[in-house]
């Protein structure tokens, strides 16, 4: 005769799955409390096709991340919209005009995922960061929500360490 088995004898009681509301994301210049969603990076891996008479073989072409999306809250104190400002301008100054070097407006990130009792257990460490768009969001005399500033961050690789 069959046996059928319960949940609990079919995964092993070690199993501790990561939640999405455990993480903190560290950038320079910003509280890492102001921000209330990002994502894990995300990259895509071109293709190389190579013909050869009849038939068709692919290789791997060229990797690139795709833009992390981070949303964050805009307090009045600390100001959210304060710090992103100034992180802008270390790459555009619109007063002058000016453009930053590189080397002054990329900034380096690390995304921490949280165990239950805060140990990080997921680490990436995310190099050459730097702000493609900045929303400071739409204003509505009827809504009570709270104002959200929108971030685009483009980066030029990242490493999960563990």
């Amino acid at each position: 005769m069959a046996e059928t088995l319960d949940v609990t004898s079919m995964l092993p009681n070690t199993f501790e799955p990561k939640r999405k509301f455990r993480w903190i994301l560290r950038i320079e210049g910003i509280d890492a409390f102001l921000i209330t969603t990002a994502a894990r990076p995300k990259y895509t891996t071109g293709e190389v096709e190579i013909g050869w008479i009849n038939s068709t073989r692919y290789l791997a072409g060229k990797t690139k991340f795709e833009p992390m999306e981070i949303t964050l809250h805009d307090a009045i104190a600390p100001a959210g919209a304060q710090q992103v400002m100034e992180w802008i301008r270390l790459q555009f100054e619109s007063v002058s005009g000016r453009a930053g070097y590189a080397d002054f407006y990329k900034r380096d990130m690390q995304l921490c995922m949280l165990d239950s009792i805060g140990t990080v257990c997921e680490l990436w460490d995310i190099k050459g960061a730097w702000l493609t768009s900045v929303d400071y969001g739409d204003l509505d005399h009827a809504a009570e929500d709270v104002q959200m500033i929108s971030l685009s961050i483009r980066f030029d690789n990242a490493v999960l360490q563990f």
